[in-house]
């Protein structure tokens, strides 16, 4: 039996591969030919070929994103959300041999009940799918800027003022890539929502929104703004067939450039721009018992579905602050949490060998390098495992990590890279005793609350 599978989630970082090696690993120990495409941040890898497609016994899909339909035509396909691979990929792959013919139709993968039930959801998730999208293609943007201005302090904080050294032009490529930042995230925003034709208003109404000093918050509202002035553009305007060929080249990105930029610039821009710099201010501002307070929160957010929706939500809140290319408590603070999990984990397994399964013991060894590097996901087959003992314990752990760095005010100059961007982060030994702490507190949870594992 031939078992082919197609992986992808909103960001394309961790989840994707998380569940194309829990689908790799139940598919060989049951003796099934298995071949998974991934569809991660760095493009597509392992594509499935025809001739792939014409052999195989069963498709199955774990995806939060679009994904190419028509090559499955004929073929039996189980089509979930990729959490579900992740949580249960062993029953999964079993139904993806029972699952009906696909035939090219969306209502051959589900039945009328689950279709109402998807459609709810999916409306539900609609404005957060197509945040998810633009932060998706801002990380790198952001994560190439940060880290470079980063490097640049690494010759004296003020060494980039010396213009033609070193330091001057590694600060003025970060500087290019934050410049970008905004524009890609309104951007994919607006290509989520209309596709291609929303891309070049969205990016307009983005730059924009820096030249107005609006930030990331301006970002958000000319992206949404391009994609659903496309989207009607396309839906109520309708031009004889002689003429249609310059809809996508003349009317739309004119009409609709034309239509986000100035409703920025006479309408949304200013507001959103007074209301960025009241939020920085904000949380410039904020010390004592308030950012205790805030960090709390954050460390809460990040722990309570490891990558999920509301850990996205968090992450995209602490690199909105990053958007000056200046060091951010709040972005310290989320990366903090967001390590925290998966390392409170890896010293469990350690600690409280008789309370963990020996697959669990392994992946307490690989949960050391994820929750290093800044991968909450890290933690997902623990919480999977033993939910109302495990999600608990790393969230009471990454609050205390976030109200530690608040209360230490610790600032990250950089989105992401865990342990290995040290040196762009401001009081390094309070950062260090937020994560410490968090993750102990963690561990000792986890101790009293999980029960040992009897293994047949």
């Amino acid at each position: 039996m031939k078992l082919l599978a197609v992986t992808a989630c909103t960001t394309g970082i961790a989840h994707t591969y998380m569940a194309a090696e829990a689908i790799e690993e139940v598919a060989k120990k049951k003796g099934y030919e298995v071949k998974v495409e991934t569809r991660g941040s760095i493009g597509v890898e392992n594509e499935l070929t025809p001739e792939d497609i014409q052999s195989a016994d069963a498709i199955l899909i774990a995806s939060d994103m679009a994904v190419p339909m028509e090559r499955f035509m004929g073929k039996k396909l189980l089509y979930v959300p990729i959490s579900d691979a992740i949580k249960d990929a062993e029953g999964l792959v079993e139904q993806a041999f029972k699952a009906p013919v696909y035939k090219g139709d969306k209502k051959d993968l589900v039945d009328e009940v689950a279709e109402i039930k998807e459609k709810k959801a999916s409306e539900r998730r609609g404005v957060y799918k197509h945040l998810l999208n633009g932060v998706s293609f801002m990380i790198p943007f952001v994560v190439a800027g940060g880290i470079t201005i980063a490097l640049s302090f690494i010759f004296g904080y003020n060494a980039f003022q010396n213009e033609g050294t070193l330091a001057y032009y590694l600060k003025a490529i970060g500087d290019a890539a934050f410049g970008l930042m905004v524009p890609i995230l309104a951007g994919y925003i607006a290509y989520s929502i209309a596709d291609r034709p929303g891309l070049a208003p969205g990016m307009v109404g983005g730059l924009i929104a820096v030249n107005l000093n609006a930030g990331f918050l301006g970002g958000l509202a000319a992206g949404f703004l391009a994609g659903y002035i496309v989207y009607a553009i396309k839906k109520y305007i309708k031009l004889p067939k002689t003429l249609q060929g310059i809809m996508p080249v003349l009317i739309i990105p004119v009409l609709s450039s034309l239509s986000v930029g100035l409703i920025m610039y006479y309408v949304i821009g200013i507001p959103v721009a007074a209301l960025n710099t009241a939020m920085n201010n904000f949380l410039t501002g904020l010390s004592g018992a308030n950012a205790v307070v805030l960090g709390l929160i954050i460390g809460l957010m990040m722990a309570v579905d490891m990558g999920g929706p509301i850990n996205k939500a968090a992450y995209a809140f602490g690199t909105g602050t990053l958007a000056a290319g200046t060091g951010s408590a709040v972005m310290a603070a989320v990366m903090a949490a967001g390590m925290t999990p998966p390392l409170g984990l890896a010293l469990a397994t350690a600690l409280f060998k008789n309370k963990f399964t020996a697959a669990e013991s392994e992946a307490g060894k690989a949960a050391w390098i994820l929750g290093a590097s800044f991968i909450t996901e890290g933690a997902i087959p623990f919480a999977a495992a033993d939910p109302l003992r495990v999600i608990p314990s790393i969230m009471v752990g990454s609050a205390v990590t976030g109200a530690l760095s608040m209360l230490f005010n610790c600032t990250l100059s950089v989105p992401h890279g865990g342990i290995f961007v040290l040196f762009a982060v401001g009081n390094i030994p309070g950062y260090l005793v937020s994560i410490i702490a968090g993750t102990i507190v963690t561990t000792l949870l986890i101790g009293m609350l999980k029960k040992p594992v009897v293994e047949k």
